[in-house]
């Protein structure tokens, strides 16, 4: 069955994203962080950069967090305005000078190439996101008074803390009794929880998710889905043995209406072969496969895939044009450094068509 997606004129926003954003510090080229004299800084998070590249794409979007009060969260909200979303309902708490209370979270990435592959270092923990509790967003009143489209959270969130989770299920359960579409990116991280903690907290918030998004890594250590056919390193990713597992997630879980699934073969730290799957309304479609794809930044490229995924499903475009329109965000946005897009929307449609890098004059 097709998902019913509420009409603009319904609606305040477009899209809904829930989640942290931290600092990230990066050395430049592919220094090393330990031996770096100076660091660049960027803004970025999992579930933020799909609202980000949204707005950039001319959408109504907006973005729920918990910030601090100082020059670290102004850093955030500065850039969150360069895109034009709403950041109205983001909860501000004050600063008490030394973090020991909330603070902002940073992360240190050093951009691999070669055989060495990209690192992130976090420095994370007691951060304001961290902190929030039930009931500190008015989730009715954003849902059934605003009014929301598409509602997108995913797996950082609820990795953080007991109470993120907590708040993601709020957050969720509201939406779905609104009848707002929510998207959920499973998006595993090692360092923050075990993957056994993680499908315990996801099979709590399945049945309120419309659309699932995730890579190879992710449908093993969220849902506990394996996938046949792939070697220890992910080297060699089968398209059949992921339709087969999502196969398998859909007859768990009928109610799911799309999957979207990022496929990236690694060949070396800058060289990457990228494609994408989707499944909708009881079918696969395929993306172009992006071969050697020559890569500046890997970080966000699968929020790439998953915001192109989903301007094509608040569009109404044919399922094949979502899926390819997702690859080719996704696929441009690791030739800029940084988490968030920088793309627009005449650049990914002339990749989409597959038109070439020759220069523009």
């Amino acid at each position: 069955m097709p998902l019913r997606v509420k009409t603009a004129k319904e609606t305040e926003l477009d899209l809904l994203s829930f989640g942290e954003c931290m600092i990230r510090l990066s050395p430049p080229g592919h220094q090393r962080i330990e031996l770096t004299s100076h660091f660049e800084a960027y803004a970025g998070g999992g579930e933020y950069n799909v609202a980000y590249a949204l707005a950039r794409y001319g959408m109504r979007t907006g973005w729920v967090s918990r910030l601090v009060d100082n020059p670290l969260g102004h850093f955030i909200k500065n850039h969150a305005r360069t895109s034009g979303m709403d950041i109205s309902e983001v909860v501000w708490v004050p600063y008490d000078g030394a973090g020991r209370a909330d603070r902002i979270g940073l992360n240190f990435t050093e951009v691999g190439t070669g055989v060495r592959a990209s690192v992130t270092l976090y420095d994370r923990g007691h951060t304001a996101q961290a902190h929030m509790k039930p009931g500190e967003v008015d989730w009715k009143r954003i849902f059934t008074q605003r009014g929301v489209r598409w509602f997108h959270t995913g797996g950082i969130l609820s990795a953080l803390s007991d109470s993120c989770a907590e708040v993601a299920l709020e957050s969720m359960k509201t939406a779905h009794d609104a009848e707002t579409v929510v998207s959920y990116d499973l998006n595993f991280r090692s360092k923050l929880w075990p993957s056994k903690k993680a499908i315990e907290v996801t099979k709590m918030l399945v049945p309120y998710i419309d659309v699932l998004i995730g890579n190879e890594e992710d449908f093993q250590k969220v849902l506990g889905f394996e996938v046949e056919g792939t070697d220890a390193n992910l080297k060699s990713l089968p398209v059949d043995g992921y339709k087969k597992m999502v196969e398998k997630v859909v007859r768990t879980y009928p109610h799911i209406k799309a999957v979207g699934t990022t496929l990236r073969e690694v060949v070396s730290g800058l060289v990457n072969n990228w494609s994408t799957i989707m499944y909708y309304d009881g079918k696969f479609y395929e993306s172009r496969k992006y071969m050697n794809l020559e890569v500046e930044d890997r970080v966000g490229g699968g929020d790439g895939f998953c915001s192109g995924f989903i301007y094509g499903l608040l569009h109404d475009m044919a399922p094949q044009e979502c899926v390819e329109l997702g690859a080719a965000h996704g696929a441009l946005l690791q030739t800029t450094r940084g988490d968030t897009s920088m793309v627009t929307m005449d650049e990914t449609m002339h990749v989409m068509k597959g038109g070439s890098a020759r220069i523009k004059r």
